[in-house]
């Protein structure tokens, strides 16, 4: 099974967004040495504890320090954006870093109701128009307009040798369904929604042309015991509390926040769902896990998003993984 890295660029409580950026381009970096596959980035619009709004800007730098694996966007939310301006941004680091470059491609607003409005004039349009922006974004990187398209004489430069590979982000079977129809590989965020995952990717292979790959985004916490996996894990089960409530500011709370946390009743179920919803535990444990998982789903890939407070027990999370499966020299 392939691995690789998800990386939503958290900030921990007594961090600044600097660090936070650092860090994701120190794991990005290390991620390489052991023998990830990719390594992605997402994108988010002002939300609190998230420091990254512009994937390809993170990415220009983390090229310059890999050389081997996959970097790419997890995801460019598409609504908010022209297609062309996109293939131009991403073809450039496909010159830059030949071979290595992906594009995640999603239609989530990525931030609040208000945020959306400031990055797009009308959100709801652009998503209904989200098949013909992926095509027009397909068509710019293939160079494939017809004669009489407006855009047949617009090329969306440098051109690279080695195009970006788009890949479509979803957990609906509607995303399935359209990537299939475009031919583009499909990743499905687990991590978001389980709900009738391994069918929605059932009908996805049966119905895209070729085998275009596809692979599930998993939330996990690894340590070195079972019992310091759920330890860490308790840090960003309070964050998303919190996030829901409007309430994560500062950011992933510490392992102490955390346990001082005052969990109302619904809290303490939708906690307990949480825990069941993330792979926790030892590298064994998580490998065996993710291997079941990988089954269910009929793919040979999963991608990890960890969050922790402490940036060095996330780092270790994906060390002792890389060991487990092999995947280091």
């Amino acid at each position: 099974m392939k691995l690789s890295i998800l990386d939503q660029s958290p900030i921990s409580s007594g961090s600044s967004a600097e660090e936070a950026l650092n860090e994701s381009i120190r794991l990005a970096e290390r991620a390489d040495i052991l023998g990830y596959t990719r390594y992605w980035i997402a994108e988010h619009h002002d939300l609190p504890g998230l420091a990254c709004p512009a994937p390809d800007l993170m990415l220009s730098t983390i090229g310059r320090i890999t050389n081997s694996i996959r970097l790419g966007a997890g995801a460019v939310l598409l609504p908010h954006y022209k297609p062309y301006n996109i293939a131009e941004r991403y073809n450039m680091l496909a010159v830059l870093f030949p071979g290595r470059i992906d594009l995640g491609i999603g239609r989530a607003p990525g931030g609040s109701a208000e945020v959306t409005m400031a990055l797009s004039d009308n959100f709801l349009e652009e998503v209904r128009k989200m098949p013909d922006k992926l095509d027009e974004l397909l068509s710019f990187f293939a160079g494939d307009f017809p004669d009489d398209h407006m855009y047949s004489k617009v090329t969306p430069r440098p051109v690279p040798e080695h195009p970006p590979v788009p890949w479509l982000l979803g957990t609906s079977e509607k995303s399935a369904v359209l990537a299939a129809e475009k031919g583009m590989p499909y990743a499905f965020g687990h991590f978001m929604t389980d709900k009738d995952g391994p069918e929605i990717l059932r009908g996805y292979r049966e119905t895209s042309s070729g085998n275009k790959g596809a692979l599930i985004a998993v939330p996990v916490i690894c340590a070195e015991t079972a019992t310091d996996a759920k330890e860490l894990a308790w840090s960003n089960i309070v964050w998303k509390l919190k996030q829901d409530k409007g309430e994560a500011g500062n950011g992933v709370p510490s392992l102490q926040e955390a346990k001082n946390y005052h969990f109302t009743d619904d809290e303490k179920k939708k906690a307990q769902e949480m825990m069941n919803n993330t792979i926790i535990g030892d590298s064994s444990f998580v490998k065996d896990q993710l291997k079941d998982l990988g089954e269910q789903y009929g793919v040979e890939e999963c991608m990890i998003i960890t969050i922790t407070h402490s940036y060095e027990a996330r780092l270790r999370s994906y060390e002792l993984l890389a060991k487990e499966f092999g995947l280091t020299q």
